[in-house]
Formats: C-alpha cells, structure tokens, sequence
C-alpha cells in the first residue's frame, strides 16, 4: 500500500476514484456524514473516550470574516460540550501542525457565541489521521496539549487537544480497537465488526453514481483552481520583473508567458 499512496498523485481521476479507500479524503468524508453511528465509533476509539451523542454539522467550511482564511473541514462534529475535527490526511503537507492551530481557534470562535463566558467554550479536538510520520519520531500516534514548560506537571487546562496518528505505525499501537482501524486506513483490510461496516459503506459509496459525480467535478474544481493560482503567481512574477526595468521580452521567455499578455501588464501597470 506504500506505492498506492506515493503514486495515488499521478493517477487519472478515473484510476483514483477506481483505487479510492477510506484513505480518500472525499470517501472519507462521505461515508462519516452519511453514518454518524459509525462516525461517533471512529471518535470513541481513537480517543478512547465516550461520547454522549454527536451533532453532525450541516457545513464544513467556516469563514471568520470577509478577510479571514476560511477552512473547509473534513468532518466537524458538535455536540453541547465537545467539538471534533476529524480530518483524513494521505500526503505531508508540511504544514499540519499550523493547520491544527488555525482549525483550533476558527472553531472556538465558531462555538462561542456573544455574551457567552470563555469558561463556556466546548472541550476542542483536532483530529489527524496520516499515513507518514510527519514528526519523523517513530511514534503511532502523537497527542498534544498546553503543558508548562518550566513543569510539565502543569498544564494549562484550556481543554484545546490535537491528536496525530500515524497509520503506516499502526503494528506499534497496543491498543487493539485503535490498530484495527489505522490498519484499516493503511492496508484497506477487514479486521474487526468496524472496519467490516466501513468497507461495505466504502463499496456502496463508489457504486453511487451521484457520489461518483461529485468526487469528478471537486477533481475538476481542484484543477481549475490550481491552474488558476498558478497563473496569479505567473503574472506577480512579471509585475515584479517589470518594477525592476526587464523588458517584456526577456521576462516573456524567463516565465514561460505570452508576450502580449506581459505587454498587457506593463500598459496597466504604467497606468
């Protein structure tokens, strides 16, 4: 399953969706919002606590303001005095720590709602399913909090939890219900009742045409976007040439643009 990961990038979107697992963020996704029961099990035992109920919330992507970074959010659950974040990360961004941090407070600031004390904010969990080890430290699974670091004995108590698992570890993870499902993510295998329900939900979820459909036009949407960020950053890099006295041509060949188009930007920008 290693070269199924490292490759999955390099496969058609046709191939992908043929492959997918729960590994797949858009499987993932489906399959927990369409099966709270199973979505709620998933969080009991990777935690190994329980849970009272979960609320499943209607939209995942949560925006602060106008200026803000919004985030879309894989499967955020609510429930009165907890909120979760369970999110299913294939490649190493190099950024999910940071990532943790920001989903943390977006949701404190989503959950506390005006005149309500600070006292009053959900217990908050950030949840990261990978393949690698992003810290490179051997351990199947990583678990933070706000400690002291003049006395570790203290810890703050904000109740703000993030929480790492590394499936290509999972054979290091004593706690059986807990391996069962990380080796489900890494290998795709049955193991118990759980991973049994999940990998019906996961067939079921690929025969759906509609499921299909909108895992092909996010394909798309990805794609555009992509293209469209890459030209953004193309034609900065040829406003700033420009600022620096290049000649349209020289930066037309150095960026790989039309000359024309680089002869557009230097009119606006002489304007």
């Amino acid at each position: 399953m290693a070269d199924y990961f490292s490759d999955y990038s390099k496969l058609t979107p046709e191939e992908q969706w043929e492959k997918a697992t729960i590994a797949n963020n858009y499987i993932f996704y489906y399959v927990m919002h369409e099966n709270p029961d199973i979505c709620k099990e998933v969080i009991e035992r990777l935690l190994q606590i329980e849970i009272d109920h979960i609320e499943m919330a209607q939209e995942e992507v949560i925006k602060v303001d106008m200026n803000a970074k919004s985030i879309r959010m894989d499967v955020y659950i609510k429930n009165a005095t907890q909120a979760f974040d369970l999110e299913i990360q294939a490649l190493d961004t190099h950024e999910l720590p940071e990532r943790a941090r920001y989903y943390q407070g977006i949701i404190d600031v989503d959950t506390l709602k005006s005149g309500e004390l600070y006292s009053e904010l959900k217990d908050s969990y950030i949840i990261f399913i990978c393949i690698t080890d992003i810290f490179g430290k051997g351990l199947p699974i990583y678990r933070f909090e706000n400690l002291c670091t003049d006395d570790s004995s203290i810890s703050l108590n904000d109740r703000a939890y993030k929480y790492f698992f590394i499936s290509s570890k999972y054979g290091k993870i004593r706690n059986e219900k807990q391996r069962n499902f990380l080796q489900l993510v890494m290998n795709n295998e049955k193991t118990d009742e759980l991973s049994s329900k999940i990998l019906e939900k996961v067939k079921s979820a690929k025969q759906n045409i509609l499921v299909r459909k909108g895992y092909m036009d996010l394909i798309r949407e990805k794609a555009y976007a992509a293209k469209a960020a890459e030209k953004r950053k193309a034609d900065e890099d040829a406003i700033a040439f420009l600022k620096e006295g290049l000649s349209p041509d020289l930066i037309a060949k150095c960026i790989n643009l039309p000359l024309e188009h680089v002869k557009e930007l230097a009119e606006q920008l002489e304007k």
